[in-house]
């Protein structure tokens, strides 16, 4: 398949770019440079035979997209929440699996081991972790506990100087190619524990989730956990209960707020484009008002959407932002993104399914992007939760 050329321009209709520092444009430049150059030109192909292009991992870790609000001491990038979500936003506009990628590796991954773990656990995985030698992964879903974590039945069991771990875990981003696994299992006093896995513990395997028709440039699959002995040097100390996972969701779904958002100004941007230059009835589609219309509609919900994440990474910087704001913008992304999605597709008629152009793979893979790391209703009743007091999920 011919590569196809990249001409992306993000759209900034209110000039939103004002209120970034030089660093922010420089790091979204050097994401959105590299995207043009590596990924673009394969994705498509990686996407049609359902493979995970490997060589990213270690191009991404050079580039500083894994753990970037890390500290530098631990081999992270030292950045504040904006500079993250920026670069979320520029991966997810050439690929929501790429973003998934290194959103797994920062927030669900590092993000706990710094946050949860000790000294020792940090300067043993988190370099790794950050240069890409190392992929990663993070076991909370389980094949019949979904949205309601808290019924998870993996469990570890107290065998001395270490744990015997059972239980599986599926829907895993990176789980074929990951070197660790940060678990969450019951223990025997039914507390919640992080606990990290490693390639090559016995009893430990990771089946890859074939037949998808979404996220097919992304490898995902199952954990599968029997009798396996973790040493308890292994269990992240500093966290008990359902808060350590929901953290680590709350750092991801903030970078999925921005992803998504990168996927829809793609779909956008291709639409625009392909308007102005596609003749009908003796004219370009775009001066017809129906295709206004919707144009005009997508840059309305991403303008929105834009000064919506941006407020949400300043409350990030300032140590304010609530679980429930980032739920809300993560649901609206995804919302505006999938919309945006469908409506481009049908601009560009039946070329609008083929591999020539983005938004059919786009259109696909927002369809596991709102619904993994909470599914749009839920973040729709964590909303309702906030504003009414009244849990309606019991």
């Amino acid at each position: 398949m011919a590569a196809r050329t990249d001409l992306f321009q993000s759209p900034d209709y209110f000039m939103l770019d004002d209120l970034l520092t030089e660093e922010h444009k420089m790091i979204r430049e050097s994401v959105r440079a590299y995207v043009k150059k590596e990924i673009s030109p394969i994705i498509e192909d990686y996407a049609q035979r359902a493979e995970f292009p490997q060589q990213i991992v270690k191009q991404m870790g050079d580039l500083g997209c894994f753990g970037p609000t890390v500290p530098e001491q631990y081999g992270g990038g030292g950045l504040d929440y904006i500079s993250y979500g920026l670069m979320m936003q520029e991966l997810e506009r050439g690929d929501s699996g790429v973003r998934s990628t290194a959103s797994v590796q920062g927030s669900l991954v590092m993000f706990p081991i710094y946050a949860y773990g000790n000294e020792e656990q940090r300067n043993k995985y988190l370099p790794k972790l950050a240069s890409g030698e190392w992929l990663g992964c993070f076991g909370l879903t389980e094949p019949d506990h979904g949205s309601n974590p808290a019924g998870m039945l993996t469990n570890i069991k107290d065998a001395g100087d270490h744990v015997i771990l059972n239980g599986a875990k599926m829907w895993i981003s990176n789980a074929p190619f990951a070197q660790v696994a940060v678990v969450w299992a019951r223990n025997e006093q039914d507390e919640i524990r992080g606990v990290i896995v490693e390639r090559g513990m016995e009893g430990f395997s990771t089946p890859t989730t074939h037949g998808k028709w979404s996220l097919r440039a992304s490898a995902t699959g199952e954990l599968v956990f029997d009798n396996v002995k973790v040493p308890k040097e292994n269990i992240l100390p500093n966290v008990k209960g359902l808060k350590g996972p929901l953290g680590c969701l709350s750092k991801a779904r903030y970078g999925i707020a921005w992803g998504a958002l990168g996927a829809a100004m793609d779909c956008y941007d291709t639409a625009l484009r392909y308007a102005k230059e596609r003749v009908q009835f003796d004219r370009p589609i775009g001066g017809f008002q129906l295709q206004q219309k919707k144009l005009a509609e997508m840059i309305t919900e991403i303008t929105k959407a834009q000064l919506l994440v941006w407020r949400l990474g300043v409350l990030m910087n300032e140590g304010k932002a609530t679980p429930q704001q980032i739920s809300m913008a993560k649901r609206n992304s995804c919302e505006i993104a999938t919309n945006i999605a469908r409506d481009a597709r049908q601009m560009l008629g039946g070329m609008g399914i083929t591999g020539e152009y983005s938004i059919m793979r786009h259109m696909m893979n927002l369809e596991s992007v709102i619904t993994y790391e909470g599914t749009h209703d839920i973040h729709l009743l964590i909303t309702g939760m906030d504003v009414t007091g009244l849990n309606a999920f019991k």
